[in-house]
């Protein structure tokens, strides 16, 4: 079967102070996007991985959608093997959340597969052994997130949104752009997400624009200055609003419509980075043939 992996923007990222654990609490507003990885899970009598573009991705434990078959066949009463082939499409290091999506569409998949029958909730709750957004990515849509990112509320939406992503040519490191956050000294104003969700309920393209944020955004200039010149480049090319998504080093930029995001990303500046136009996506990973 094949399953899709949609990357995922964090419209709205308001960061708080590290927990004795060494994580950081965050309040998000996440969104799936139609920028997907591509996942075709066999029955085989072992697990492999094959990776496409060649170098894409680890092919080895490292890899999250490794991780996420070694957590299922310890969740599910009677697992099997798998050939897994993954075409890669969301770039690495970018804050899109491609390594979540994937191993969310292994699960996905692979719950299938092997008949484990689970609920969604409970591979949610095994996604989030694995990592923070792999909850959301099995999820998907729009939603909002507390803790550490894995305590999730969905949220309206009145009207599919259309975005133009930008990605630097320098990948960041999630852990080097939160330290460097801590050291900038944290936040420095409260969280306050109910402006973007009613934003988005209601429509308002300007007031969406207006509300987008991420306390990180600062932290990943200082590692890569790059960053600035995606989010003025799609502000001075006419997005609405522009912000940076995860730990960067992406930045994306709201449009009015898909022919307006397909100007935009034409007016984008050559050597901003990689550019893709994506619209707002209503599902997280899910199986699309079999």
């Amino acid at each position: 079967m094949k399953v899709v992996a949609p990357a995922k923007l964090n419209l709205y990222l308001w960061v708080g102070a590290r927990r004795p654990d060494g994580l950081h609490e965050i309040e998000s507003v996440m969104q799936s996007v139609s920028l997907v990885d591509e996942l075709v899970v066999d029955a085989a009598g072992a697990v492999t991985l094959d990776v496409s573009p060649p170098g894409a991705a680890p092919e080895d434990e490292s890899n999250l959608v490794v991780a996420a078959v070694r957590a299922l066949q310890t969740r599910c009463s009677s697992p099997g093997g798998a050939a897994l082939s993954l075409t890669k499409r969301i770039p690495a290091g970018a804050g899109l959340g491609g390594g979540s999506s994937d191993a969310a569409a292994a699960l996905v998949g692979l719950n299938r597969l092997w008949g484990c029958a689970l609920s969604m909730k409970a591979v949610e709750k095994v996604g989030a052994g694995i990592g923070a957004d792999v909850p959301f990515c099995v999820r998907g849509g729009t939603a909002g997130a507390l803790g550490v990112g894995e305590r999730l509320a969905p949220l309206v939406v009145r009207d599919s949104l259309w975005w133009v992503i930008v990605v630097p040519p320098t990948p960041l490191s999630t852990a080097d752009v939160y330290r460097r956050f801590d050291e900038l000294g944290g936040s420095r104003v409260a969280s306050d997400a109910h402006e973007l969700a009613d934003a988005l309920a209601r429509g308002s393209l300007e007031r969406i624009g207006a509300a987008l944020r991420n306390d990180l955004f600062d932290a990943a200039v200082a590692l890569a200055p790059a960053v600035e010149g995606a989010r003025s480049s799609l502000l001075d090319a006419g997005a609405i609003g522009a912000s940076m998504s995860g730990s960067g080093s992406a930045c994306f930029g709201l449009a009015h419509d898909e022919d307006d995001a397909r100007g935009i990303a034409s007016r984008v500046a050559s050597d901003a980075g990689e550019i893709f136009v994506a619209r707002s996506m209503e599902r997280g990973a899910k199986i699309i043939d079999q």
